[in-house]
């Protein structure tokens, strides 16, 4: 039996998990993140045949750790209403709140949070709003409030996943590490890992990855397809 270790990219995988399973309770959402990340304990090299059913051994979880940065809380001035936004007051804030409150209470969770960069939060128009700029199929008297995103820049997230990866390699607490993720920031972590001799598992959750992460993994599995309502693992 191994000793399994889940890296979880909180921005990511709520983001994914939206547009596969569609919106749900921050209660639903933990639910089914714990539910997903325990998928990957079935351990799929080891299983013994009863008839034409094969029955596979379960690793042991060390940990889930979420990676996140908590909701934003500030006023933001909105340069096309010019009016200013308190986001303390929205439901994403709420939501957010509560998500990570009972994700805080769950077994086995460990929570690892960043925090937004307050100086380089502002209003930016969107890529799509900028080609349709740049051809001039609008002008700038066209722009709603629906071309605009607010930009914000997370720290700390990605060293916080680095510096665990390391440390639990190092340390030799566990012997698979899977990271659910799909940014390819992580190889050198990665590279270090399996340097240390631990098996090294990406699920980018049907999302296609950098060729440079594929070359430094062990194994890229994703259960994106298995009915995650369900208490059956079978994919669709």
């Amino acid at each position: 039996m191994k000793k399994v270790a889940v890296l979880v990219d909180g921005g990511f995988y709520r983001k994914v998990a939206k547009y596969l399973w569609g919106d749900k309770t921050p209660e639903e959402r933990v639910d089914e993140l714990i539910r997903y990340c325990r998928l990957h304990l079935k351990d799929r090299d080891f299983y013994t045949k009863k008839g034409n059913k094969k029955i596979y051994q379960y690793n042991e979880m060390y940990r889930i750790f979420y990676y996140d940065c908590a909701p934003i809380d500030k006023t933001v001035y909105n340069p096309l209403t010019q009016k200013n936004f308190n986001f303390a007051k929205s439901p994403t804030f709420i939501w957010m709140n509560n998500f990570l409150n009972n994700l805080k209470q769950r077994r086995k969770v460990a929570l690892r949070m960043g925090f937004f960069a307050d100086e380089e939060m502002n209003y930016v128009f969107s890529a799509e709003t900028v080609k349709k700029l740049c051809k001039k199929s609008i002008t700038i008297d066209d722009i709603q409030e629906s071309n605009l995103v607010l930009n914000m820049r997370q720290k700390g997230v990605d060293m916080k996943i680095g510096l665990d990866i390391a440390s639990l390699a190092y340390k030799k607490l566990v012997d698979q590490i899977v990271l659910i993720s799909g940014d390819s920031d992580f190889v050198p972590a990665a590279k270090l890992a399996r340097i240390e001799g631990i098996d090294f598992i990406v699920d980018s959750l049907g999302m296609k990855i950098n060729d440079n992460l594929t070359e430094h993994i062990d194994g890229l599995r994703t259960y994106y397809k298995v009915n995650i309502n369900s208490d059956s693992d079978d994919e669709e």
